[in-house]
């Protein structure tokens, strides 16, 4: 069986070991979205990753509704964003951009005062991140269906932005609550027409974007993000385990590079499980390779990529303070723990400041 320290092939990107940088939202990117040169530095010291996920990125202005997170529709964002894949591939690395539309989690001080757009008519529960704050959610309106059209074009545009910018592929955001993954579960997707009710049609926005961005930059340079199992930030199923199988069998039909699944575990910090595991019977619907991102620690990795539960393994807050990541699980050095009223501050403090080991 391969060890978690083989290469791997995930399409068009030949990773030379199998521990993964999971998407990592870190708010150090301009006011208006912008990349900046310190996100260079971050990135550049945690190339020693098979494959670098980006944070998650916006689309368009409509789909981000985070502070200071970075965004891919413009210019601007684009030249800002070369420096960065560059001082990753200077380093060895890899990175592919993750692609985010929040759907129903952006407020409406992001976008004028205007209503977020969702599924349907819902409304995410706690309360945003904004620049002033946080802020209660506001009911989102549910997408028309003559606005599908536009919202396709958002996700070509910043996949081709993507590309521009020096990024070696794209992942598709279709989980943890936004909007792919409200069409997707029953609990936030109460339509009734061609996208609502039966499982075929809510997978179709998945389907459709799938599609859309595998058409501009190639299926081997796609990936896609799923959260099957546990609600998250107001978003559930109540019979995940066929709509999941259904999602893999579209990806498989559209031959992406790879599937990334965040199902957590018993003891998980972003959502809980309902339901048992459904990563199995999803791999037998998707055979290309597929990472799981499930709170795994250095030997549960290790053992899920021998078993063959896995072909890879993501680990996210693990790089925040271990930017030397995959040479620490490999050497068995102590793994650092990082400081979380930091993770989404402004400045170097808790983001470039962590040593590699000794």
């Amino acid at each position: 069986m391969p060890s978690l320290f083989d290469p791997i092939r995930l399409g068009a990107i030949a990773a030379p070991n199998r521990i993964i940088m999971a998407p990592l939202t870190r708010g150090r990117a301009t006011r208006e979205h912008v990349p900046t040169p310190l996100m260079a530095e971050y990135y550049a010291q945690r190339a020693g990753a098979g494959l670098i996920i980006s944070e998650a990125t916006g689309i368009s202005q409509q789909g981000l509704g985070w502070p200071y997170a970075p965004g891919l529709w413009s210019a601007e964002q684009v030249a800002a964003w070369r420096p960065v894949t560059a001082a990753v591939h200077q380093a060895g690395g890899r990175i592919a951009a993750q692609l985010w539309h929040m759907g129903q989690l952006v407020h409406p001080d992001f976008l004028g005062g205007q209503q977020p757009v969702a599924a349907s008519a819902t409304t995410a529960p706690d309360a945003a991140h904004t620049y002033d704050g946080k802020k209660p959610y506001h009911q989102a309106r549910a997408l028309r269906l003559d606005e599908m059209p536009a919202l396709l074009d958002d996700y070509r545009r910043a996949a081709r932005h993507a590309l521009d910018a020096g990024f070696d592929g794209v992942q598709i955001h279709a989980a943890n609550g936004y909007l792919i993954d409200e069409f997707l579960r029953d609990g936030t997707n109460h339509r009734t027409d061609a996208y609502g009710g039966p499982v075929e049609n809510r997978v179709r926005l998945l389907q459709e974007v799938v599609r859309a961005v595998a058409e501009t930059v190639g299926a081997d340079r796609t990936g896609v993000r799923l959260s099957p199992n546990g609600a998250i930030q107001g978003c559930n199923d109540s019979d995940p385990a066929p709509l999941f199988v259904a999602a893999a069998e579209v990806l498989q039909e559209a031959g992406v590079a790879y599937l990334e699944m965040r199902e957590p575990g018993e003891g998980g910090t972003f959502g809980k499980p309902d339901h048992p595991p459904i990563a199995p019977a999803m791999r037998r619907a998707f055979t290309g390779p597929m990472i799981l991102n499930s709170d795994y620690d250095p030997a549960g990795a290790v053992a899920a990529v021998a078993d063959g539960k896995a072909d890879a393994i993501a680990f996210g807050r693990p790089f925040i303070a271990n930017p030397d990541l995959p040479r620490r699980i490999a050497d068995g050095v102590p793994l650092a723990k990082d400081v979380a009223r930091t993770w989404y501050s402004q400045d170097r403090e808790g983001y470039v400041d962590y040593p590699a080991a000794a």
